[in-house]
C-alpha cells in the first residue's frame, strides 16, 4: 500500500468514527426528547441525519476516487464535517433547553 493510499484509508476511519459519533449523538438527542419535540425539531433531526449521509456517501467515494481527486474530496469532506458538528452541537443545545424548560 502507498503512502497516499494509507493516508485515504487513514482519513475515511477518522471520518467514518466521526459520523458514527454524531449517529449516535442525534439518536440520543431524539431518545431524549422523544414526544416531547415539535414538527420543526423533528424536520432538523432529519435534515441532521441526511448530511450525515451525504457525507458518508462523500466517504465512500474517497476510496474509488483518483489520487487527484482525493485531495478535493477530502477538503469538502471536512468542510462539511466542520459545519455538520456546529449545526449538531447547536441544535442538541437547543433540544436540551426546551426538554428541560418543559
Amino acid at each position: 500500500m502507498d503512502e497516499q493510499t494509507a493516508e485515504i484509508k487513514a482519513f475515511e476511519e477518522k471520518v467514518s468514527a466521526q459520523l458514527q459519533e454524531a449517529k449516535s449523538k442525534i439518536d440520543g438527542i431524539e431518545a431524549q426528547a422523544k414526544g416531547k419535540l415539535a414538527q420543526a425539531e423533528i424536520d432538523a433531526i432529519n435534515s441532521l441525519k441526511a448530511k450525515r449521509q451525504e457525507i458518508d456517501k462523500k466517504r465512500q467515494d474517497l476510496k474509488t476516487s483518483g489520487e487527484a481527486k482525493a485531495a478535493q474530496i477530502k477538503a469538502e469532506i471536512e468542510a462539511d464535517l466542520a459545519k455538520f458538528k456546529a449545526s449538531l452541537d447547536q441544535f442538541g443545545t437547543k433540544v436540551k433547553s426546551q426538554v428541560a424548560t418543559r
